[in-house]
């Protein structure tokens, strides 16, 4: 008989793993944010970072809460995990780059959040926020965010088809001028030659990456896929996985709503947006 597998529901992605292992524990445990920050020694705030994956921590926190959990070794041991796997996916990342920078022609899927491309400082800096980074690590990453830009309004820059998922245009930025700036930056950008810009209503349903965010990246060396979560991302490079993303992109673009059709979409989107209260 084949061996039997053993099913537990936790997330086999070790920074998810990590953050979902110290929220069960805690909650186990019975006490607050505050509670564990007054008997463990670091402050709250650390703590609900990391028991949202946005911080991994440092080794001499870890230890300090595997001796409080009374688990021995076993955060530690699940956030080198991590550790190990963020690294991994700074060296993927870093290549994807290299392969972005090189492409004549790119086209992405966003189930949740703007395409990095086509995203205003204002945006990238409240997600990246979001994600835990702040002061000069938050400038430096908004300006390279900001300098990908380029590559779409150079000259002879690549050809580029966004399509969106109605979700991200439903999920406006805190400061409503803000959002209305994102909103018509993005109009502005589907007017330029090289950009393309669709939106996948709601209404059309379940498809083959509801929850995947997918950019491919043709180049000189072939196609290649880039699929992302909020907590890794992984780089695709054999043709025939990049193929059945292909696929299954190609079908999200038949049920979007046309180019023209999406521009209307976008302007009722601006018009409905709250503006900022008089004063």
């Amino acid at each position: 008989m084949p061996q039997r597998r053993a099913i537990t529901g936790r997330s086999q992605e070790p920074r998810a793993r990590f953050a979902e292992e110290l929220r069960l524990l805690r909650a186990m445990k019975g006490v607050s944010l505050r509670a564990l920050a007054d008997a463990v020694g670091w402050d709250a705030s650390l703590f609900g970072k990391m028991e949202k994956g946005q911080t991994l921590g440092g080794p001499e926190v870890v230890e300090a809460l595997d001796l409080y959990y009374g688990t021995g070794d076993k955060l530690l041991t699940l956030w080198e995990l991590a550790m190990a796997d963020q690294t991994q996916f700074r060296e993927r990342y870093r290549r994807y780059m290299l392969l972005e920078a090189e492409a004549v022609s790119m086209w992405q899927y966003s189930p949740g959040i703007m395409p990095g491309l086509l995203q205003t400082p204002e945006y990238a800096t409240e997600l990246l926020q979001q994600g835990g980074l702040t002061g000069a690590e938050l400038e430096k990453q908004v300006a390279a965010r900001m300098g990908r830009r380029e590559l779409l309004l150079a000259e002879g820059g690549p050809q580029f088809r966004a399509i969106l998922s109605e979700a991200v245009l439903r999920t406006p930025l805190r400061d409503p001028e803000a959002w209305r700036v994102q909103l018509r930056h993005l109009l502005e950008m589907g007017e330029r030659p090289n950009v393309i810009v669709q939106v996948l209503p709601s209404a059309k349903g379940l498809h083959g990456l509801t929850d995947t965010d997918t950019m491919f990246l043709q180049g000189p060396a072939g196609t290649v896929a880039w699929v992302e979560t909020g907590y890794s991302g992984e780089l695709v490079q054999e043709s025939t996985a990049v193929q059945r993303l292909q696929l299954r992109y190609d079908r999200v673009r038949d049920l979007a709503l046309t180019p023209d059709e999406s521009r209307e979409f976008i302007k009722r989107m601006l018009e409905e947006a709250p503006c900022e209260p008089s004063t």
